[in-house]
């Protein structure tokens, strides 16, 4: 693939648009990744999870394959269908464990702890 800034006037148009295309996908597929915190911000070096910035990568490229559908070879449609997967996989896995830490922090809160048994079930 080619880098960001670099010339492609070595390549046809159709080749600069599926290079175009496809660093398109990547930018958002690393805004995606970032928010997820799976990668480190540039800008900072560190990890940030950011879900609400991870959503809005995977619903601008979840518009795009639906605005290029039927336009898009096979080679593309199986990259943007491919980073779509794997960033909507992520995302659940993501939001299930921010979930599930903040039941768990507002267990602690009000002094309930799921995995302890209480006076009734030791009894049973």
């Amino acid at each position: 693939m080619a880098e960001q800034g670099q010339d492609f006037s070595n390549f046809s148009k159709e080749q600069q648009d599926q290079l175009l295309f496809m660093m398109l996908v990547q930018q958002h597929e690393q805004i995606g990744m970032m928010g997820l915190g799976k990668q480190k911000n540039p800008a900072t070096d560190k990890i940030e999870k950011d879900l609400s910035s991870a959503k809005y990568a995977i619903d601008t490229l979840s518009m795009l394959e639906r605005m290029t559908k039927g336009n898009l070879g096979g080679e593309l449609k199986s990259y943007l269908t491919n980073t779509l997967s794997t960033l909507r996989m992520n995302y659940v896995e993501e939001k299930s464990k921010a979930e599930s830490g903040s039941k768990s922090e507002s267990n602690k809160n009000s002094g309930e702890n799921p995995s302890e048994e209480t006076d009734t079930e030791k009894d049973d």
